[in-house]
């Protein structure tokens, strides 16, 4: 979960201005003009309901409005400030961005996939956005769980039929901006298959440009579980970008399920 928050804020100043290089290194990951946006946003949305005070749909409408300049698709914002708002199928990446919570709160992996096609379908009720959103909890939990890389990629592609087989250095030179899931997923958890560790995951995704911010969280999610380490000045940079409230829930859910990562994340005021 703070995997994911901290892909997002290092990728948020990538977003419109794409870093592609095959030297991934390259890339800054704290700069003092990086920010959270509404990845990290709706992902400590998630991650209330998942604490148990509230369902999906009004844990985003409620974290949702109180950040309305967060960065929101034009869909989505929709929904926010329409108090009837149905679900409006979309297939968009932001079910998978903020999906991370999940594949933490849940014992099995059967529990685990139901919430997150329920964290998606309040507003992402394609079979795509559905789709996007377990694929990347599932990936979650099996790395949480012990899981080699090799034995996520392969539950991955047989469940999700997506094609995990391409390498970055393939898909950077014509990889353009795309917010749908089937469009970004598969690239965010290639950029984890080929890291080494948990920032070397966060510089590969935002080396093959596009949509930079929710690449990084979609990648940092599943890095964090994975390599159950993440980078103390990342951790520190996290905890001077998100807001008092925010720390808040973060620490609850941090508690609450004992993430190894916790520790990097800096305690008081």
């Amino acid at each position: 979960m703070l995997g994911g928050i901290i892909g997002d804020i290092c990728g948020s100043i990538y977003e419109w201005r794409n870093r592609k290089t095959e030297n991934p290194d390259e890339i800054d990951l704290v700069n003092p003009k990086c920010r959270f946006t509404d990845d990290s946003v709706l992902t400590v949305a998630v991650a209330d309901a998942c604490l148990g005070e509230r369902d999906y749909r009004s844990a985003l409408k409620d974290w949702g409005t109180r950040y309305l300049d967060a960065g929101y698709g034009g869909s989505f914002r929709q929904w926010l400030v329409r108090e009837d708002a149905d679900a409006y199928n979309s297939w968009g990446n932001g079910s998978a961005m903020r999906v991370g919570p999940v594949g933490w709160a849940f014992d099995t992996l059967e529990e685990t996939l139901d919430e997150a096609r329920r964290s998606a379908e309040v507003t992402h009720n394609h079979p795509e956005g559905v789709k996007g959103a377990q694929a990347v909890a599932a990936a979650i939990f099996l790395a949480r769980s012990g899981r080699s890389k090799a034995e996520i990629g392969d539950y991955i592609k047989k469940s999700c039929a997506y094609d995990l087989d391409r390498s970055l250095n393939e898909i950077r030179p014509d990889y353009e901006f795309d917010v749908s899931c089937q469009g970004s997923v598969p690239e965010a958890l290639i950029a984890f298959f080929e890291s080494r560790d948990y920032a070397h995951a966060i510089r590969l995704a935002i080396s093959i440009g596009g949509d930079s911010d929710t690449i990084a969280c979609i990648t940092g999610s599943v890095a964090e579980a994975f390599y159950r380490e993440i980078p103390a000045e990342l951790g520190a940079m996290a905890w001077n970008r998100v807001t008092h409230e925010m720390r808040l829930l973060i620490h609850a859910f941090l508690e609450k399920y004992t993430l190894p990562s916790a520790s990097v994340f800096t305690h008081g005021d």
